[in-house]
């Protein structure tokens, strides 16, 4: 059936629209004709044709408005055949005055078969109009003598002064010798005896003066008729001698009742100057859904003609469209893994892997660590490694395996957050010379972006490992928060994720993130690794010297792990320390480890609650003393909710301490609610109860710990390693069989 597959049948409409707009537009660019002063032929015509001794008769049509439907289909036809010399529009001839809506003109009035002059009105201005109808009609206002008769044009619109036009015409009928004089003017001197749809006091003859001083002169010189527009409806009024009559009805806004139709005026002048004007009627019963279509003719006519631009726009767009709906058609799509993979070849040999990061230690944090364990991992199973990484002032001296690169910007109170200077050639030199069989990626930004950059110009596979929720470091970036928060963020993750080969990520919900933000690339759930074993070789000794230097006695300690920083939301722990003491006797201290640009801040925080008996800000502790600080404690206490896994969790875990945690996508997959800890919503009354049911259930927290302890056991650094080299043979065998079946020239530099 003619409908089984819509889609491919819409698809088929899209790149039928894309070809006929290229058409039509070549149709108007190329056989449409240029146009200029039509008034100066068509006054020729008028003055050829009208002999001064014969009688004559003309048209009168207002507020043309481009119509299609009415003007140029129903009331053109009419004239033609009417026996009428002439026709003349009173204002609003065009809908508005660009470029486009005058050639929609110019094209409807050339299915006249008489003569035909336009009233300068207030459509014909706007848009800068008055250039445009000086330059393909003429002068704004102007007179001509037709037979016996002088038919003279004013500009309401301000254009050209009133006092200027009210003497010239003056100067004109002084010495002006014709039978009949009628005059045009766009917006009515005098307003109608009935009340016109929809109108305004714009709409009228303004100033005030203007009005007065035309009225004035109509008198003076006995004008037999005044023409006007800007109103939809038909009025004849008498003010002294002359007739006041305001035709609006040739298209545009007309509502087809009583009051307001459609229609134009003939006027009839005999030889002797007597004139006569009838109302001609025209009987529409246009059904609404046909003047909406005109309506939309209309548009298409008027937005194909305002350019290149938009012509281009219009076109591009449907491209777009078409291409997309041919990819989702015909494009075969296999959303399932592809099984049928041998990544053996890879498994079994070692491989060259380069990893960029725009962090690495000394810098401490949870992406560093995480870094530096893979590689220590990866080189015990043989695989060489090159790190590049940003330059820090203590870092070390011998790094055979780190291309360090200086900053260009360091951002952060302690200058944490470093910006590489990624145009250097010597990164791309070293990175060539290393050969990489994978890149991979530590960021979706600067140092990730140059990594991904190489990878596709040395044709190697490219992975990226999703760190960290972007958009909770919104402070971090000159832009506005929730730009940043709701948009960039999570649109730079998308695309970079989808440019890479892999991406590795932590958790099962952070994976379900990525796949509703849309990304498509194969992902691999692969928590980071912990030094399980050294957490499991400290000695007492060790944690009853720490003990005593911090003047540790009876309290419990819970133990928090976390950058001073916004993201952490420490804020939220401190508050809530500060309520639990209130709620229990047992003695306890509170040790956050961690550094940065909020630690001054903070401590001021803590000073003013009058908790630094509870809260202790460590500062930072180096990497090889933390298993004896985490094994002090009683308990983890954690609140950020930026997390993708939360690695300082599982290392808690490793030294046996159960967890309270702000309930979050980095800590769902982790935190087994009474198992190896809790997990509440960011409420303090809810996470401050579980921390108090730890503080002084003493066994309801061994319990946890042990079974905390048993859980961290499957997140070894060894197997870490493992499952990571097992990702990279995968995605190199997949990167293989691509290149089998659609084979391309060879990149390089």
């Amino acid at each position: 059936m003619i409908f089984r597959n819509p889609l491919k049948w819409l698809f088929y409409l899209c790149l039928t629209i894309v070809l006929l707009l290229v058409g039509y537009k070549a149709y108007l660019n190329l056989f449409m004709e240029d146009f200029d002063g039509i008034h100066t032929e068509q006054v020729e015509r008028i003055h050829r044709e009208i002999q001064k001794d014969t009688p004559f008769s003309f048209a009168v049509v207002g507020n043309i408005n481009n119509s299609v439907g009415i003007f140029e289909d129903r009331m053109i036809p009419e004239l033609n055949h009417s026996g009428i010399d002439f026709l003349v529009s009173a204002g609003n001839a065009v809908s508005g005055g660009g470029e486009d809506k005058y050639r929609a003109l110019y094209g409807s009035l050339s299915h006249l078969a008489i003569p035909y002059l336009l009233t300068f009105g207030a459509h014909e201005y706007e848009e800068f109009g008055s250039f445009r109808f000086y330059d393909h009609f003429g002068p704004h206002f102007y007179s001509i003598q037709a037979g016996n008769s002088r038919l003279i044009f004013l500009d309401s619109t301000g254009k050209t002064s009133w006092q200027w036009q009210m003497r010239w015409l003056d100067d004109l009928l002084s010495q002006d010798t014709s039978a009949a004089r009628i005059l045009f003017i766009g917006h009515p001197p005098v307003e109608p005896e009935v009340d016109a749809p929809f109108d305004e006091q714009a709409d009228y003859l303004a100033p005030e003066a203007f009005r007065k001083a035309l009225l004035h002169t109509v008198e003076k010189h006995n004008i037999d008729l005044v023409f006007s527009a800007n109103v939809s409806l038909y009025s004849d009024r008498q003010v002294g001698d002359a007739r006041f009559i305001t035709t609006g009805g040739a298209g545009g806004l007309v509502l087809n009742n009583d009051t307001s139709f459609y229609h134009f005026v003939q006027v009839d002048v005999s030889p002797n100057g007597e004139v006569s004007h009838s109302l001609r009627r025209l009987e529409v019963g246009q059904h609404p859904i046909l003047k909406r279509l005109e309506g939309l003719w209309f548009f298409i006519y008027a937005l194909l003609y305002t350019g290149y631009v938009n012509f281009i726009l219009i076109v591009t767009i449907f491209a777009a469209i078409t291409i997309k709906l041919y990819v989702a058609i015909f494009v075969g799509k296999d959303y399932y893994p592809d099984y049928d993979l041998d990544p053996t070849p890879w498994q079994e040999k070692s491989l060259k892997v380069a990893m960029f990061t725009n962090n690495y230690l000394p810098f401490i944090g949870g992406v560093p660590l995480s870094i530096e364990r893979l590689r220590r991992g990866l080189e015990h199973l043989g695989d060489k490694l090159l790190v590049v990484a940003p330059s820090y002032k203590d870092q070390p001296e011998a790094e055979e395996q780190v291309v360090r690169v200086p900053s260009l910007l360091a951002m952060g109170q302690k200058r944490e957050f470093r910006l590489a200077n990624i145009f250097l050639a010597r990164i791309r030199r070293r990175v060539r010379s290393f050969r990489p069989d994978i890149i991979h990626l530590h960021h979706p930004f600067w140092l990730g972006s140059l990594g991904l950059f190489m990878a596709r110009r040395l044709r190697v596979p490219a992975i990226y490992t999703y760190h960290t929720r972007l958009e909770h470091y919104a402070h971090f970036v000159p832009l506005p928060g929730m730009l940043f928060r709701n948009l960039i963020s999570h649109a730079l993750i998308k695309h970079f994720a989808n440019k890479c080969d892999g991406v590795i990520v932590p958790t099962y919900s952070t994976e379900e993130y990525l796949r509703m933000i849309g990304v498509k690339t194969p992902t691999f759930v692969q928590p980071t690794g912990i030094e399980y074993q050294q957490f499991q070789q400290v000695s007492q000794d060790d944690i009853d010297q720490l003990r005593q230097s911090l003047n540790l006695k009876e309290e419990k300690v819970f133990i928090s792990v976390s950058r001073l920083s916004n993201e952490k939301n420490i804020d939220f722990m401190i508050e809530a320390i500060d309520s639990l003491r209130q709620q229990t006797n047992v003695p306890f201290r509170f040790l956050m480890i961690g550094d940065g640009h909020q630690r001054d801040r903070l401590q001021a925080k803590i000073r003013d609650l009058n908790l630094e008996q509870h809260v202790t800000l460590v500062g930072s502790v180096p990497p090889e003393d933390m298993a004896i600080w985490y094994r002090l404690g009683d308990a983890f206490l954690f609140a950020s909710k930026s997390e993708t896994q939360g690695m300082v969790i599982l290392e808690a875990m490793a030294a046996g301490l159960p967890v309270v945690a702000v309930r979050s996508s980095g800590i769902e997959d982790v935190v087994r609610d009474g198992l190896n800890g809790f997990k509440t919503p960011e409420r303090q009354d809810q996470w401050c109860a579980q921390v108090k049911r730890l503080l002084e259930d003493d066994e309801l927290r061994q319990t946890l710990a042990e079974q905390a302890l048993a859980f961290a056991g499957d997140f070894s650094v060894e197997q870490f390693a493992r499952d990571v080299h097992d990702i990279y043979a995968t995605t190199l065998a997949l990167t293989a069989k691509k290149r089998r079946r659609s084979p391309v020239t060879s990149g390089g530099e």
